[in-house]
């Protein structure tokens, strides 16, 4: 598979499984006008091209100068990158309608940086899943790869407005299910990807 298609999926299965980010767009787009929706995407998706970008080039470049640092990040990011896609595989989401999104804009932008880059658990997933992928990767295709997994943001957050905004009324709990299942089997196929990366390195 190309590092570039490879890096957008990577960068779909990450960002696109349902948290606080993901529900905030989803109910603005439910309830805002369309220049409110599409605002509220670019602010949430610059703040999460610029936490990919910290994850992968700093803990991913970090980790490239150690080798025990990686066989360390690669062990123990595989398993977690794997638990988390199995627990996506078991989660039971629901629409919250109840986020409020009538806010003003500095609000808005003060919120997704706060549930971007002040919430352990997305630095945690951003830093073991794409800086573990960071020291597996050829110099050359560094930047091919993080490139796909930022235009994934792009596409996933106003890919998600567009589609809310037309068809919102077709959206439930089950689209959210079937959304979470696709999400974790792909984490779970490259967590495992990882662990064979781990394995080699042992080996």
């Amino acid at each position: 598979m190309p590092l570039f298609l490879q890096g957008f999926t990577i960068g779909l299965a990450y960002v696109a499984p349902i948290g606080l980010q993901n529900l905030f767009v989803i109910n603005t787009a439910l309830t805002q006008k369309k220049s409110r929706v599409y605002l509220t995407a670019l602010i949430v998706t610059f703040f999460d091209v610029t936490l990919a970008l910290a994850c992968f080039f700093g803990i991913g470049a970090i980790m490239s100068a150690f080798e025990w640092l990686q066989m360390i990040v690669l062990g123990a990011g595989s398993l977690i990158v794997m638990w988390i896609g199995i627990g996506l595989l078991r989660a039971k989401d629901s629409m919250d309608t109840s986020t409020k999104v009538d806010i003003p804009i500095l609000k808005v932008i003060s919120s997704a940086c706060v549930v971007t880059w002040f919430n352990p658990q997305a630095i945690i997933d951003g830093t073991m899943l794409l800086g573990a992928f960071r020291t597996t990767l050829p110099k050359e295709h560094v930047a091919e790869f993080i490139l796909g997994v930022n235009l994934s943001s792009f596409v996933w957050f106003f890919g998600i407005s567009t589609i809310l905004a037309l068809f919102s009324a077709k959206f439930n709990d089950k689209v959210l299910r079937i959304i979470n299942i696709i999400c974790g089997a792909i984490i779970v196929f490259y967590g495992a990807k990882l662990f064979i990366n781990f394995v080699q390195m042992v080996v």
